[in-house]
């Protein structure tokens, strides 16, 4: 199970900046929280995001991104963001968890 700490908030951080891109923190209206500069490598998220908001919009901002994986610093890196891609979007995992309605009795 993943927690949102600021500890996994800094880590997919890292994971981001071992692939070029500058992670800032602004203040703005963007429509899915976080917007990408001109081809530049920089990922604005919206500053009035709690932690776990901010690690969705990191890990929906990894999801869409070309990763070289021979970027990453080091096998821990390699291996946490191996874990996030065997765990999925948090999106995806949320659709996968059955509801009262389609759970079966």
């Amino acid at each position: 199970m993943f927690k949102y700490t600021k500890h996994s908030l800094k880590k997919i951080e890292a994971l981001l900046e071992a692939q070029g891109y500058k992670v800032r923190y602004e203040k703005g209206s963007f429509q899915s929280g976080y917007c990408i500069v001109e081809n530049r490598k920089i990922a604005v998220i919206n500053r009035f995001f709690d932690t776990e908001g901010r690690i969705n919009t990191l890990l929906e901002i990894l999801s869409t991104i070309e990763v070289d994986e021979t970027q990453f610093e080091d096998p821990k890196q390699l291996k946490f963001y191996r874990d996030l891609q065997r765990m999925g979007t948090p999106e995806e995992t949320a659709e996968e968890k059955p509801t009262e309605e389609t759970a079966e009795p």
